[in-house]
């Protein structure tokens, strides 16, 4: 029964920052940081920053966490690689090599950002899909910034050459994918980069194609939002949306029961004040709950 809720995140553009910290909750909507808000996992590889974890439990048990590869005092245009870690317990991680897309023919590739992974019950492997533009430096072409997928089993390398995943039909940008299902459609949100707000698209098959709907704007507030993540909360119907309002510092959420129309949460209800950045969270167990507070405390 998985009733509690992990919200696993960085918190700043400062190279100490961009690492990986814990917040628990019991209902979904109030959390609070383990270990003081102080990071427990850092990026030894690569760039040796982290940014936009992403941690979900795989389907034999054990949990992985996939992250941009980037220190953003590098640049925005900087990074070409996603890191990835291993665990049986969510404490104990084992960092493996990156996954570089210029290893997987993507030249150029300047943006390799916010990694996410669905399991495809069909394929029998996981699809990783993320935001990536490449940059022709002879030519000083640039791809737009959309979402490509690649299929991989164990995480330690990619089975299929990437695709691109979606492309807005404006030729705008589109980052910061999430991606849930619900009776055999794919919703996908994610961030429109130019308007700086959270859209969906929809489709019936994992790889797409996705269609946008005649209302694609899904966000109730006014400020620039990314970082989406959404999780149901136990035992009602209700899903959450929470997104990284990033201008201001802070989390906001959203509700919905259909994943189409969205209401605000009042602020009174929820509680994100601890400045977390792009982040994901992963329903757990009790037993899971009290283990991650054992271990790290408050």
């Amino acid at each position: 029964m998985y009733n509690k809720y992990l919200f696993c995140y960085f918190t700043g553009n400062e190279p100490e920052k961009e690492s990986i910290n814990y917040a628990l909750s019991e209902d979904g909507y109030h959390f609070r940081p383990l270990s003081s808000n102080k990071p427990f996992l850092f990026n030894e590889l690569g760039t040796k920053g982290i940014r936009d974890p992403y941690i979900f439990r795989a389907q034999d048990g054990s949990f992985y966490i996939i992250g941009t590869d980037m220190r953003s005092q590098a640049g925005w245009n900087s990074n070409h690689a996603m890191c990835i870690w291993h665990s049986d317990d969510m404490i104990n991680w084992q960092q493996y090599e990156d996954i570089d897309m210029l290893s997987y023919g993507l030249e150029g590739s300047c943006r390799t950002w916010a990694p996410q992974v669905f399991y495809d019950k069909e394929k029998e492997m996981y699809m990783i899909y993320w935001a990536n533009c490449q940059h022709n430096e002879k030519t000083d072409e640039w791809t737009k910034t959309v979402m490509w997928y690649a299929y991989t089993k164990d995480f330690k390398k990619l089975e299929t050459q990437p695709q691109i995943l979606y492309a807005p039909p404006c030729g705008k940008d589109a980052i910061d994918g999430d991606i849930v299902c619900n009776d055999g459609t794919y919703y996908m949100y994610y961030k429109d980069e130019n308007e700086k707000y959270i859209c969906y698209v929809y489709s019936n098959k994992l790889t797409g194609p996705y269609k946008e709907p005649e209302n694609k704007n899904i966000t109730l507030f006014d400020e620039a939002t990314e970082g989406c993540c959404m999780y149901k909360i136990y035992g009602t119907d209700d899903k959450i949306l929470i997104m990284d309002s990033y201008g201001k510092g802070r989390y906001v959420m959203q509700r919905t029961k259909n994943y189409t129309d969205f209401e605000k949460v009042p602020e009174e209800e929820y509680f994100l004040d601890f400045s977390p950045r792009h982040g994901s969270v992963l329903a757990i167990s009790e037993a899971e709950y009290e283990r991650l507070l054992k271990h790290f405390g408050w």
